[in-house]
């Protein structure tokens, strides 16, 4: 029985889309690995953006520092 945990920052991913990785995921150990898909556990974890960092610093900081950086860059 395959336990699949996918986290992913919560931005916004919809319902379709979380479908669409339950399915694909599912899809991929049955093909690959010859695992039953009734027996295929997904479980999509979302994490706020402030909750999840890279090199020292959580995305939401990121986020907000591209974005500013982009405005710097529009004004020029």
């Amino acid at each position: 029985m395959p336990y699949v945990n996918i986290k992913i920052t919560n931005e916004g991913a919809t319902e379709e889309q979380k479908a669409t990785l339950i399915e694909g995921v599912t899809e991929l150990l049955a093909k690959t690995l010859g695992k039953n898909p009734a027996t295929t556990v997904v479980v999509i974890e979302e994490v706020p953006t402030e909750n999840w960092g890279i090199g020292g610093q959580s995305v939401k900081v990121l986020r907000q520092n591209a974005k500013n950086a982009a405005k710097k860059l529009e004004k020029r």
